[in-house]
């Protein structure tokens, strides 16, 4: 990783670190989402951040009058530029406890079979190191355990465990 690199990660992780230990304490629960999108092909999306080491699908946190939908559409737009295909709908998987998060933290995760990639989608940012579709037999290593353990739910080789 380049200097330059490391410069720009640097307050994207104090900023996250601030925002769990500010609300660690408090009685607000914290919500996010993550969205399984799938090419054509049947590929799955996963993202690398700047900001954090593996492979995860993406997602993020809901914002404030957003639906669930609604936020892991614009999570999969905002950090891989994928949209999805005319008449694709996100379907709610399952909702899991997130501890090792944050004690009062939710994600509920979506799928989503019909995906496009406009021109210029896939391209890295401030926060997205690399995005890219893997066949489901060529994940890579660095695949973290959880996006791992995701995946075989959802393709029923596991059942649906309750924490994250």
């Amino acid at each position: 990783m380049t200097v330059m690199a490391m410069r720009d990660m640097l307050p994207l992780k104090r900023l996250r670190k601030l925002a769990l230990a500010a609300t660690r304490y408090q009685r607000a629960m914290t919500l996010g989402v993550r969205i399984a999108a799938r090419d054509a092909d049947g590929a799955i999306l996963l993202v690398r951040h700047t900001y954090l080491r593996g492979w995860y699908l993406p997602g993020g946190a809901v914002d404030a009058g957003e639906t669930l939908a609604e936020a892991a559409l614009r999570e999969l737009r905002e950090e891989t530029g994928v949209l999805p295909a005319a008449g694709a709908v996100p379907e709610l998987f399952a909702v899991y406890h997130n501890r090792g998060n944050h004690l009062r933290d939710h994600v509920a995760l979506y799928r989503l079979s019909d995906v496009i990639v406009p021109e210029g989608a896939l391209r890295p940012s401030r926060e997205i190191r690399e995005a890219r579709f893997f066949a489901a037999d060529a994940l890579p290593e660095e695949t973290t355990p959880a996006t791992r353990r995701r995946l075989s739910e959802l393709a029923g080789e596991i059942g649906v465990a309750p924490l994250w």
